[in-house]
């Protein structure tokens, strides 16, 4: 069954995406700052505005908000496309032999697959929904033990809204 996705509606999405086989391997800096660099740049060529996101060891939530002609979907799967070649080119340039746990067969060929090929995502029908999923997302690396204070991660959004602005990623978005 092919799930609705509800485009072009105005509210902020939040959208979770996972690692194949939930491999917890964004626990590389280097493979974060790939990640973050990519949500970043996707996000200025699409105009998204990026209220909050999270960078986990084997998946990323992310809040935004699309602009109306964009397809959320499309949005991700570029995210997700890009980061995963330039996560495959990184771990071939380092002859690591992680790029075989991540080696599938699909259609009789076998490909590298960083991703896995969905994706979650939810409308948040309110402005109370959408700083819930925030908040979500600045808790769950206390809730996973990674940290004590969610200030003591440094792969998401939390610090930007304590006025921080030496952060990985900025926001498009500021509580009023």
């Amino acid at each position: 069954m092919k799930l609705k996705h509800y485009d072009h509606d105005g509210c902020a999405r939040f959208v979770t995406f996972g690692v194949h086989r939930r491999i917890p391997v964004l626990t590389n800096s280097v493979f974060r700052r790939l990640v973050i660099q990519c949500i970043d740049n996707i996000r200025n060529e699409y105009e998204l505005r990026l209220v909050s996101y999270v960078i986990m060891q084997e998946h990323v939530h992310l809040v935004l908000i699309p602009p109306d002609e964009v397809k959320l979907g499309y949005v991700i799967g570029e995210i997700k496309r890009i980061s995963a070649r330039q996560i495959h080119r990184h771990l071939n340039n380092t002859g690591s032999v992680l790029t075989s746990r991540f080696m599938v067969n699909r259609n009789g060929r076998e490909k590298f697959a960083f991703w896995q090929r969905r994706c979650f995502d939810h409308n948040c029908r309110s402005e109370e929904a959408m700083w819930s999923r925030v908040e979500y997302c600045h808790k769950n690396p206390v809730l996973r033990g990674l940290v004590a204070r969610p200030e003591d991660w440094i792969w998401s959004s939390y610090r930007w809204y304590t006025g921080d602005r030496k952060v990985v990623l900025r926001m498009d978005v500021d509580i009023e």
